[in-house]
């Protein structure tokens, strides 16, 4: 087995109550990595395109790559993909940094394989090598901190135990659920938390000593200096960059000033109120500390405090900048202290809080339209602006209580329900993150094309397109944007299989990730191959995609996006021209009306 790779995976059967152990295939692991890349060819191996969200045989893959856990920068990640995601309709997919995934390794697995659905509440332990499953009703119902609490006791050795759970929303199989791990990380996208709730696990808890050697310990420490050095150079990564000063929320300004905040639902793109909900403000007023994930430089993650007032929640951390324009500008709210409250709620009851917020949006709009009737409210005063009815939408998501009930919908049934189906910001049924394509046009591009949805780190087009990195690329050009898109959608598929932090890639390329990959594994892997790399596992989850029957017709935006002009502010007057570069990105991709060419599935060694 190459550096870098336990060599086993444990597949656990919740209907037969059977744990067995796995080995990592070889070729698989050169194929495919780890991480994402591993998770979804594990769910090819057994596909059903009739295959339904909460099926039995909806897997669900918890994966390591070979970078996680090793002495590497930014390698405390791992990825979690689902045969089907109840949001989407696509294989589901989402990534969380945190512990958890280097103490999976450290128990002595690369991955974990859920399949089936349990009679009772269970929970899956694994420490020091050792599975089990538990019995758990009584944890059925407890909040995420609760419930991480009970379980790293229970092992003893707390400090060296990380536990990855779901909330309420999860069990109440709300459709963009999460689920956490360390309390405050999440792979909140898709729905998988939904997935878990319905296979009645609540938990897995991860305890372990093993370390997995790289292959060319000297060598990789050569490749790491010269990372670490380009990581603390480079002004977003430094120690005293803007990741590490502000956080995430850095770019609430940033984005504003470009006039591609998104606001009330989108319907605008500036935020007057902006600076009031910024990383600069929450230093000042809220910030009581920092910390990072296991193995990072960057340390961008926010220790916040609220002492008084109606929002008031103590020694809690975040909120993130999607977090922030989620509940804050989409909703109209500029209250960075019900931002903080609302960031709160939703890791304690596992909900992402890209969706949650976007919903909430939406369903603000349909009541400021006249679609929701008053009746239907009951009383409850759901309007743009409204921090309070903003809050109340969360928990009454989360256990589909009134109102509650239809949010859980998420913001494309929503919008139908109410005949407005163009008030949902989504793509393939995901809401849109923090960033108005109309002014930013790669972006709007990578949104439509994103397998899992409306997603931005699928391939981060705000990094040359605003930040300037690795180039400064003008955001309102079209050109090139296509071949701009791939590279990094291509990349980000490679780098969630390796698994370390996408952050990491605003100082760091391809020749950098397969230096150190190539120590860690003793490969010959090089920047031309972990690219390829990268588009096998892109193409191989869109394949997967078009088998459940998605093409064309599902890469598009929003009609608001491409046809509606932003009204006022830096950007006024543009709108995303997607529609003028879809062709030109399927050329370049070997796709056909969305789909890859039996040609580019045999040249990548998928089909």
């Amino acid at each position: 087995m190459p550096g870098g790779y336990n060599g086993k995976i444990l597949d656990v059967n919740l209907d037969s109550g059977e744990l067995k152990d796995l080995p990592l295939e070889e070729e698989m692991a050169k194929m495919y990595l780890g991480g994402k890349g591993l998770g979804l060819k594990l769910v090819y191996d057994e596909f059903r395109a009739d295959m339904q969200p909460f099926d039995p045989d909806n897997l669900l893959v918890f994966a390591t790559g070979p970078a996680t856990g090793a002495k590497l920068p930014t390698s405390g990640r791992y990825h979690i993909v689902c045969s089907k995601s109840p949001q989407t309709g696509t294989v589901g997919s989402g990534n969380s940094g945190g512990k958890w995934g280097p103490f999976l390794k450290f128990a002595g697995y690369d991955a974990v394989v859920v399949r089936g659905v349990s009679k009772e509440p269970v929970y899956l332990s694994i420490v020091e090598g050792e599975a089990e499953l538990v019995p758990a009703p009584e944890l059925w119902g407890m909040t995420v901190h609760a419930v991480t609490d009970e379980l790293a006791e229970r092992t003893g050795n707390p400090k060296r135990t990380s536990v990855a759970c779901i909330g309420p929303a999860g069990e109440n199989l709300v459709p963009f659920s999460g689920i956490m791990n360390d309390k405050y990380r999440t792979a909140g996208r898709t729905g998988l938390g939904a997935v878990m709730g319905s296979k009645k696990l609540k938990a897995i808890v991860v305890s372990g000593s093993k370390r997995v050697e790289p292959a060319n310990p000297e060598l990789l420490k050569e490749r790491v200096a010269e990372a670490m050095k380009k990581i603390k150079e480079n002004p977003v990564t430094a120690p005293d960059g803007g990741l590490h000063t502000y956080g995430t929320a850095v770019l609430v300004n940033i984005l504003n000033e470009s006039g591609a905040y998104p606001t009330r639902n989108f319907q605008e793109a500036y935020f007057p109120d902006a600076d009031e909900q910024s990383g600069e403000t929450l230093v000042k007023k809220y910030l009581t500390g920092r910390g990072g994930c296991w193995g990072c430089p960057i340390v961008c993650g926010r220790k916040a405090d609220v002492p008084e007032g109606p929002y008031s929640v103590r020694d809690t951390e975040g909120p993130e900048y999607e977090t922030i324009f989620a509940f804050g500008s989409d909703c109209g709210v500029k209250d960075l202290d019900a931002l903080i409250k609302a960031n709160h709620l939703c890791d304690e009851l596992g909900l992402d809080t890209i969706s949650m917020g976007g919903t909430i949006a939406c369903a603000m709009e349909l009541v400021e339209k006249g679609k929701i009737p008053p009746e239907k409210l009951h009383g409850f005063n759901l309007r743009f602006g409204d921090a309070s009815s903003m809050i109340e939408c969360i928990w009454r998501t989360a256990f589909r209580a009134g109102i509650g009930a239809d949010l859980a919908l998420g913001s494309k049934k929503l919008s139908e329900k109410y005949g407005a189906p163009e008030f949902s910001m989504a793509v393939k049924g995901m809401e849109l993150p923090a960033y108005d394509p109309r002014p930013i046009q790669g972006i709007g591009l990578n949104y439509a094309t994103a397998n899992r949805g409306g997603d931005h780190v699928y391939g981060y087009m705000i990094s040359p397109e605003i930040l300037g990195l690795p180039e400064k690329l003008d955001p309102y050009a079209v050109e090139d944007k296509p071949r701009w898109t791939i590279i990094l959608q291509d990349l980000t598929s490679a780098i969630n299989s390796s698994v370390v932090c996408l952050f990491s890639s605003f100082a760091l390329g391809l020749p950098e990730y397969a230096g150190m990959l190539a120590a860690i594994t003793g490969s010959d892997l090089d920047a031309d191959k972990l690219l390829k790399l990268g588009e096998r596992i892109t193409n191989l989850e869109r394949l997967m995609n078009n088998m459940y029957g998605l093409d064309r017709a599902e890469d598009v935006l929003p009609k608001r996006l491409t046809e509606e002009p932003v009204p006022s502010g830096p950007a006024k007057g543009q709108v995303s021209h997607v529609p003028e570069m879809i062709n030109e990105y399927y050329a370049l991709r070997g796709w056909v009306d969305g789909k890859p060419t039996k040609e580019k599935l045999k040249e990548l060694g998928i089909a």
